[in-house]
Order: C-alpha cells, then structure tokens, then sequence
C-alpha cells in the first residue's frame, strides 16, 4: 500500500507539473489534426511497447537508482527555463524535458536493469512533441518543391493520355484541360501535408521497432521514412491535380485532409513490403524466450522515492506560485498585421 500511494502521488505531481504543456499539445493536435493528430496515438504506442516487453521488465531487479534524479533535474530545470524565457521553439524544448523527466523517473523508481526494457518505448514519446514552427519551415518548403516537381512529371505523363498539359513555377502547378481552362495548384497550401513528414517518421519507428529484431533492419527502415513520406506526397499533388479538374473544392478543406490521411494507408504498405524484404534477406536468430511471468513489485516507500516525489511537489507548486506572483503568461501567440496586410519587414 505505502509504494501504491507514493506511485499515486508521484504521477499527481508530475501531471501537475507538466499538465500546461500537455493541454498546449492537445491544442496543437486537435486545431491542426492533418499534421499533429497522430501525436494522440503516440502514448498507447509507447504502452504497447512496454507491454511486449512485459515478461522481461518482470524478470528484472527493480532497484532504486538515486543518480537517476539527474535527468529528472535536468529536464525540471530545462522546462522551466522554457516556460518563463521568451525562447523561440519553447514548446518542443519543454516536450522534449518532459519525455526527458520521464525517462529520469523510471530510472530512478526502478533502476538501471529495468530501464534497458524501457528506454525505447519512452524514447517514442519523443514523436508526440509538436515540432518548432521555424523547423518545420525550415525542412518542409524545399520538401513542397521536390513534390511539385515529382508531381509534375506524374501529372505529364498522364495527361498525355487524359488529354491535359501542366506547368510549374516554383511550388504552384497549373493544370490546362482540352478547352484552355488553367487550374491553379498551390502545392504549399494544398499539399501542407508535407508536414506529415513526422506521421511518417513516427510510423516508420513504430513498423521498425514492432517488424524488426535486427538493429540495423530498424535503422534501415526509420531512414526510409523521409523518402516514403516524399513518395506518398508526390502521389497526393498528383492525385488532387486530377480531382481539380474535375472539382477545384477537392484540394482544399476536408476533402484534402482525408486524402492525406488515406495516403497512409500505402505508406504503411510500403514500410511492411520493406520490413519483408529485409527479414527474409538474413537468417534471424531464434527470438529469446522471456523468462516465465512473476509479479512485478518494486518497493517505493525508501528515501530516493521519497526524493523525486519532493522534488516533482516542489517544482510543480513553486511554478504555479511564481506563475501568479509575477504575472506570467505562457501563451506564446503568432501577431498579424491588421487588415489582413503582409508584413514585409519591422
């Protein structure tokens, strides 16, 4: 009963440490589902892992490791730097503390033995922190050229068929039907889906670490993400060119996002066709046996335990304090030019 209550509080103050960013991050996911929606699915995944990996985290020494507090500090210290700096990207810093805070935790509640079955599974939360806005742009806009030109090619080929001409300039492609009509494309508004680079990525960690036992078949497939997400793009340009000969509504909205979505569908094809491959391209090794189950108990009710709730308590109710003694506001907001006007310069 004693390491049931310490383990209760332990999560209590860790959620009310953590819990601004985690309804900052449901915010994300939920206005922008086409991009950071798969961040819901994230946590269940990394609990999967965990599960999979059960019989071994059983057979382990649950031990308390009092250096583990060192990560647990560190993220502590890293997300509230975050939270009262004026820090560009201070969102994903703070995420990644957090994940950083949690691998501290079970370091230090169970020790180095049981962490090793844990650190991967932790390590995936990494895919449920929303990427800087300043990054995003930064990798996604030569990603929006690659698929306008991928998709200008395809869309060429076809319509020498279909009886259709097409032309890019930079990220825009029009489209010229029998009668003359142009059909402009804006890969970077119709295709911000490039952004599901990370949904991408995020799969092809978990194909890898769910299909692979080979390390580098897992490293293999996670480099793969990129290209596979680029191909999965091209495909979808092409395919809402088509659909806007036909109804320019189609690439934009709701029908752009469920689009998006379904191109998901092949990609993970395509990570199992590769996983396939690459597990028939060696003789695995017969999959060690996890030792028979036994009942999982460490014992929390020591001084260490009894540190990091301290710890956890102290951070989370010194924040809130400070948070309203010094008039803070966690909010970070994009400022617009009234009028709709563009902002050129300040």
């Amino acid at each position: 009963p004693g390491s049931a209550v310490i383990a209760a509080l332990t999560a209590a103050a860790f959620l009310g440490l953590f819990f601004r960013w985690f309804a900052k991050q449901s915010d994300f996911s939920l206005s922008r589902l086409e991009d950071w929606g798969h961040a819901f699915f994230v946590p269940a995944i990394a609990a999967y892992l965990i599960w999979q990996r059960r019989r071994f985290i059983a057979a382990s020494k649950p031990l308390q490791f009092a250096p583990g507090l060192i990560p647990v500090l560190l993220g502590i210290a890293v997300y509230l730097q975050y939270s009262y700096a004026p820090i560009p990207g201070t969102h994903m810093i703070q995420g990644f503390a957090v994940v950083l805070t949690v691998f501290g935790i079970a370091l230090t509640l169970l020790g180095p033995d049981s962490i090793r079955y844990l650190t991967l599974p932790i390590a995936f939360l990494v895919f449920g922190v929303t990427i800087s806005e300043m990054i995003m742009l930064t990798i996604t806009w030569p990603m929006q050229l690659i698929a306008s030109q991928g998709a200008h090619v395809v869309l060429g080929v076809v319509g020498i068929v279909a009886g259709f001409q097409t032309v890019v300039d930079g990220n825009v492609i029009t489209i010229i039907n029998r009668a003359g009509e142009e059909f402009p494309l804006n890969v970077a508004q119709a295709c911000s889906g490039m952004r599901m680079v990370v949904a991408f990525v995020a799969l092809g960690a978990t194909v890898a670490l769910l299909s692979c036992r080979l390390w580098w078949q897992r490293i293999a497939v996670f480099l793969l993400a990129v290209p596979i997400a680029l191909i999965m793009n091209i495909a979808r340009v092409a395919v809402l060119g088509l659909l806007t000969l036909g109804n320019p509504d189609l690439a934009q909205g709701e029908a752009h996002t469920l689009i998006g979505t379904l191109l998901l569908v092949p990609g993970l094809g395509l990570f199992l066709g590769v996983v396939w491959v690459l597990n028939r391209a060696v003789d695995l090794p017969e999959p060690a046996e996890p030792p028979a189950d036994r009942r999982f108990r460490p014992n929390l009710a020591k001084p260490t335990a009894l540190a990091l709730l301290a710890i956890l308590t102290v951070s989370a109710l010194g924040m809130g304090w400070s948070i309203r003694t010094l008039n803070i506001h966690l909010d970070k907001l994009p400022i617009y030019a009234p009028e709709g006007r563009t902002l050129a310069a300040v």
